[in-house]
Parts: C-alpha cells; sequence; structure tokens
C-alpha cells in the first residue's frame, strides 16, 4: 500500500459526525452548479445582514477553517501537532482596502510572530502582499507607471509594513511566509521580497517568496531569481505551489488581449512543478515549502530527499497543504517523520468568506481532487462501517 492510502491514519482526528460533515462538503463540492448556486446564496444572504452566520460556521468554515482568532485555532492545532502536523496561521480576509486595515493586518501578523514564538507548533507565519498594501498600488508598480507624489508616499508605508514584519521574524528566527497573488500587480511585489531576502537571508532563509508554478514564466524567474541570490550571497527561500486564480488569469488575458500567463494545460502545470521543485533540491542555500495537494509531488520530493541525502526533519524542507483538505497527504507525511504545516485560515465569519468561496471554486476546477478526497473518506466510513 501506498503511504497516503492509509485513511486510518488520514482521518485519525476526525469524530464519526466530523467525518459525515466532510462527506456532505465534498459531495456538494464535486458539483459545480452547487458550487456556483451556494455561492450567490451565501453572498446574498451575507449581504442582506441574514442571520446565516451560525450555519456556515457549523458547516462550511468549521471544515477549512481553524477559527474566529488566534486562541480559538489553537484547539484544532493542538489536536494536529499531537499527530506530528504542524500549524501555519492565515489571518484570510481579503480585499479590505483602507490604510487602517493595511496597519490592522501588519498588527495581526506581528501578533502572530508573537504567538508562534510561544509555540513550537507553529513554525512559520504569513501575510498576503494585499493584506498591507492597495492592489492598484502594486499594479501600476509592476506596469511601471509613474506614482503621484501621495502614491510615493503609499508605497513608502507599504515598505515599512513588509520590514517591520520581517524585522521581527528576524529577531525571533521565525520564517515568514509572503504568498503570491494575481500576475499583474505580482511583480512589485516580487520585487521587494527579492530585496528582504537580501536583507535578512544572510545565514539562512527567513524570508521566503511565492511562486505560483501555473504561470510558465516562473522557472525562469526562478532561474533568474537564483542567478541574483548567488551574486549577492543570501539564501532563497520560497514556497511553490501551483497557483490560485486560474480563471481570473484567464479572464483578463481573454479581455485585455494578452497571452494569457498560465500553462496551457494541467500536463504543463505539473511538469513546472516538478521541474521547480528538482531546481531547488539540486542547489544549496535554498530553504522550499512545497504546498502541494498533489501526490505524484509529494512521492517525487520524497524521493528527490532521499537522493539528496536531506533528511526528513531537515528544517529546509517542509510540506504544506490547507486545513480542511488532503489529510491523507498531510498526516501519513508526517507519520513518515517529514517535516508537514496545515495552513489554518482563521478570521471573522463574514470576513473569511470571499476566501473560502474561492477555495470552493478552486477545487470544483481541480478534476479528480475533489473525487481523491471523496474515495478516501468513503473508504474511511467503510472502514468505521458508518
Amino acid at each position: 500500500m501506498k503511504i497516503f492510502d492509509n485513511t486510518e491514519i488520514a482521518f485519525s482526528l476526525k469524530s464519526d459526525s466530523e467525518l459525515e460533515r466532510a462527506y456532505f462538503l465534498f459531495k456538494l463540492i464535486q458539483s459545480q452548479p452547487m458550487v456556483r448556486i451556494g455561492t450567490a446564496v451565501t453572498n446574498f444572504a451575507l449581504k442582506a445582514h441574514l442571520p446565516v452566520e451560525g450555519l456556515i460556521r457549523s458547516t462550511v468554515f468549521d471544515h477549512f477553517c481553524g477559527g474566529v482568532t488566534e486562541e480559538d485555532c489553537m484547539v484544532n492545532i493542538d489536536n494536529m501537532f499531537k499527530s506530528g502536523v504542524y500549524s501555519v496561521l492565515d489571518y484570510s480576509v481579503e480585499g479590505k482596502e483602507t490604510e487602517e486595515q493595511f496597519d490592522f493586518a501588519m498588527e495581526k501578523t506581528l501578533k502572530s510572530l508573537d504567538f508562534a514564538k510561544e509555540k513550537e507548533s507553529i513554525p512559520f507565519v504569513v501575510f498576503k502582499p494585499t493584506g498591507v498594501g492597495r492592489f492598484a498600488l502594486y499594479q501600476k508598480l509592476t506596469e511601471k507607471e509613474e506614482l503621484t507624489d501621495d502614491e510615493k508616499s503609499e508605497w513608502l508605508r507599504v515598505v515599512n509594513r513588509y520590514y517591520t514584519i520581517c524585522e521581527k521574524a528576524k529577531k525571533y528566527d521565525i520564517p515568514i511566509l509572503i504568498d503570491a497573488e494575481e500576475s499583474w500587480m505580482q511583480d512589485a511585489a516580487d520585487n521587494l521580497v527579492e530585496e528582504l531576502m537580501e536583507k535578512f537571508n544572510k545565514e539562512k532563509a527567513i524570508v521566503f517568496n511565492t511562486l505560483q508554478m501555473y504561470r510558465h514564466d516562473r522557472m525562469d524567474y526562478l532561474r533568474q531569481m537564483h542567478q541574483r541570490a548567488y551574486q549577492n550571497d543570501y539564501h532563497i527561500g520560497l514556497k511553490i505551489v501551483r497557483g490560485a486564480y486560474m480563471e481570473k488569469e484567464r479572464d483578463r488575458a481573454k479581455e485585455k488581449g494578452y497571452p494569457s500567463p498560465i500553462c496551457v494545460d494541467k500536463q504543463a502545470t505539473d511538469d513546472n512543478y516538478n521541474e521547480a521543485i528538482n531546481y531547488m533540491m539540486d542547489h544549496k542555500k535554498m530553504a522550499l515549502f512545497a504546498g502541494t495537494h498533489n501526490e505524484e509531488s509529494s512521492y517525487m520530493l520524497i524521493d528527490l530527499a532521499k537522493q539528496h541525502n536531506i533528511k526528513p526533519e531537515d528544517k529546509r524542507l517542509w510540506f504544506g497543504q490547507l486545513y480542511g483538505m488532503s489529510d491523507h497527504i498531510s498526516f501519513n507525511l508526517s507519520k513518515e517523520g517529514y517535516n508537514t504545516a496545515k495552513y489554518v485560515p482563521f478570521g471573522p465569519v463574514r470576513d473569511v468568506m470571499p476566501y473560502l468561496i474561492r477555495r470552493a471554486e478552486e477545487n470544483t476546477s481541480v478534476a479528480g481532487q475533489t473525487s481523491r478526497e471523496l474515495n478516501l473518506i468513503k473508504e474511511e466510513r467503510k472502514r468505521r462501517k458508518l
């Protein structure tokens, strides 16, 4: 039996009722029309301030999110840690665009660092570029447009937020993961994160950028970044993922009439992803956080680690999955001694809904992912005689 087929280990933390809820949710997510209807109804109910938060909380929210606050997440985090699975706290409020909100998100991230400093179970902290700065500002910089004086001051505040977070991460010796977003704003974030790597990653990787490998230009970018890091003598930290904005990317490229930045098909994305992890394992002074729900890539990475004599507990190599998904990968990897972490989203129910809706839409567009989850849940239900 391949290690990811062990459902007893995969679902060891789920009670019978939680397993039944997971079965219900993944059956729902498998149907694109149901996801569309559910999304529309949820959005309407929240906008109309209908009393649906309790229902959302007890179903989709509790399955895919750790809680409303950091403290709220600790029961789930402690439970997973008993099985050797670590957690990455992810404040998943999206789409807030005021300076107050950006400062608040920075304070949240700093608080997460304080929190992580006390908890062995939380080895990383994460934030999103648009959590601490305005999307349109990143876009203007990416498109190399001239900033107004006000925008220059605004960008300086964004840069200061990044530096404040990364300085504290360095002081505490806790690596910080910086997420990737849409291609038309990403260059501005990439340039800033590279600057931070050069400053804070002299001894080891503290600052991690994210590469979305469904973009066909990311391998070239990785090689160029490696060149710069080699010349300036610093370590590279990267979270490698397939990507989260595929439909949006394709629609915009079509609408604006430019070639899509997305790989032609899933196979090309998989090849690109595997090439990136191969490249990173082949070079020194690189730390890899492999964010993947793909079993083949995970098996490949296990083999690469063995080839390169990288021990399962080596902190330069991590596997990551989202909370509520791919437990068969996370818990079985951790059972084999590999560093494995769950991304644990948290935040007020109403504010986290855009994140949850994106996850549901993403799952319907990844053929095979949801049916694999469902089949494993069915196996476990059968094993438990439910």
